[in-house]
């Protein structure tokens, strides 16, 4: 990152609330390190997850999940933020329907929300070879789109890309509310946790005072970064080719 050292010199300071983070499938902590130390730089308490590989939605990873919220939250003495990439954001808005008084917001990163089983996939393969190891019960609780449930009791971000070349940019799209948002960006899935705009992004979202999230806004030296986000549009999903990571 030091190429973008002028650009994280001009990110928003945080307030020193604690932030867990999480990866996408198939990788851990060590993809999500640079991350972490950005947040930390910025004055955050950054956590990662420390359950090793995401192999998916696993009884053992499961449960590590609610601990890992719960040990932060009683560590915090307040509500967490979230940021989770791939299916991590997933697990992410997950943690944040089943506990929202622990969570203070959820942004994640190229994570198709909208997936359900049946969607075809680019992991297809080496998740079949791994589903023996799911949780039957997070796949049920899964069989529905996000777009067709209730919405977090949380504020929620979605940064995608529409260039993801893993992730079929509609399934990463959440409903918009007056607490939730999209924020497109120009870039690769494999490399959202590197992104300049991405990362300026998550930085902006996690430096609003608490109870008090309101939409992005890039500042004018920064529009340039960030294209006209997209709206979730529940008709034309699913779509053919959807893919997931």
């Amino acid at each position: 990152m030091s190429a973008a050292l002028p650009l994280l010199r001009r990110m928003p300071k945080g307030d020193g609330h604690h932030v867990i983070v999480l990866p996408g499938f198939t990788a851990g902590d060590g993809s999500t390190r640079p991350l972490r130390h950005l947040l930390r730089d910025l004055g955050y308490r950054s956590h990662g997850w420390r359950l090793g590989s995401n192999l998916g939605p696993t009884p053992e990873i499961l449960e590590g999940l609610g601990a890992l919220l719960e040990r932060v939250y009683a560590q915090a003495e307040a509500p967490v933020s979230i940021v989770g990439w791939s299916l991590g954001g997933i697990f992410a808005r997950e943690l944040a329907r089943a506990a929202p008084e622990q969570v203070r917001q959820v942004v994640t990163l190229g994570s198709p929300i909208q997936m359900v089983a049946e969607d075809g996939s680019s992991a297809q393969m080496i998740w079949k070879r791994l589903q023996r190891l799911h949780s039957p019960d997070f796949a049920t609780s899964r069989n529905v789109r996000a777009g067709y449930l209730p919405h977090l009791e949380v504020p929620s971000t979605s940064i995608y890309s529409k260039t993801d070349g893993v992730v079929h940019w509609q399934t990463a799209l959440t409903r918009r509310t007056e607490r939730a948002e999209n924020i497109r960006v120009y870039g690769s899935h494999c490399g959202l946790g590197f992104n300049n705009s991405a990362l300026f992004a998550v930085a902006d979202r996690l430096a609003q005072a608490e109870g008090e999230w309101s939409h992005f806004r890039a500042p004018l030296w920064m529009r340039g970064a960030y294209p006209c986000s997209d709206d979730l549009d529940v008709d034309r999903l699913p779509g053919d080719g959807l893919s997931v990571a």
